[in-house]
C-alpha cells in the first residue's frame, strides 16, 4: 500500500508520458531573435536610428503598409487597448507600428494613435528579423519584443485581445526588466 503511489507516479512518468499544457495564447519564438543593430528605422521627422535603441521597455509591434487598411487599423487598436489596460504598468511597454514604405498616414489613424511610435523600416529586413506562421505574413501578426530586445512572442493572425492581455499582463507581473 505504501509504495502505490510511487509505482504509479513513476509509471504516469514513464510509460504514460503526460504532455505538459500551455499557458500562454501567443507562440514562443525559439530560439530568441535579437534586434540587430543593422536594422535601421526612420522616425517621423526622418531621422534614421537603429531599432535596437528602443530597448529597455517591452515592445508591441505590428508591421503593414503606410495606407492602413481595415486589418492594420483592428491590430492598432488592440495594441492600444492592451497597453491602455495595464494600468500603472502601462509605462513599461511600448507600442511600436513599423510602416514598411514612406507614404503619408492617413489623418485619422495619426490622430487615433498619437502614442504609437510610426516607424518606416526596410521590408527585407523585418521578414528576415519577424517570424511568420505557415500560410501568413509578418503584417499578419503582433508581436513582442523584450525590454533586453530579443523578439520573444508572435500572435496568430485575427488575435483575441483579451487573450494577448493576458499573456502581455503575465508577463508584466512577473518580469522585473523594462
Amino acid at each position: 500500500m505504501c509504495a502505490a503511489p510511487i509505482i504509479a507516479s513513476y509509471f504516469t512518468y514513464y510509460v504514460i508520458k503526460p504532455k505538459g499544457g500551455s499557458t500562454n495564447y501567443g507562440t514562443l519564438i525559439e530560439p530568441q531573435r535579437p534586434i540587430s543593430d543593422a536594422l535601421l528605422v526612420k522616425d517621423e521627422t526622418g531621422k534614421t536610428m537603429p531599432l535596437a535603441s528602443l530597448r529597455g521597455r517591452w515592445l508591441m509591434i505590428s508591421v503593414d503598409r503606410s495606407a492602413c487598411d481595415k486589418a492594420c487599423a483592428t491590430k492598432l487598436y488592440f495594441m492600444r487597448q492592451i497597453r491602455v489596460t495595464q494600468g500603472g504598468e502601462r509605462e513599461r511597454m511600448l507600442t511600436v507600428w513599423l510602416r514598411t514604405d514612406a507614404d503619408a498616414v492617413p489623418p485619422l489613424i495619426e490622430q487615433a494613435y498619437p502614442d504609437t511610435l510610426k516607424l518606416i523600416a526596410d521590408p527585407a529586413a523585418l521578414s528576415a528579423w519577424l517570424p511568420a506562421d505557415a500560410g501568413t505574413t509578418d503584417t499578419d501578426h503582433i508581436y513582442l519584443v523584450d525590454p533586453n530586445g530579443n523578439l520573444m512572442m508572435r500572435f496568430p493572425k485575427q488575435p483575441d485581445p483579451n487573450k494577448i492581455k493576458s499573456d502581455v499582463t503575465r508577463l508584466l507581473k512577473w518580469s522585473s526588466i523594462g
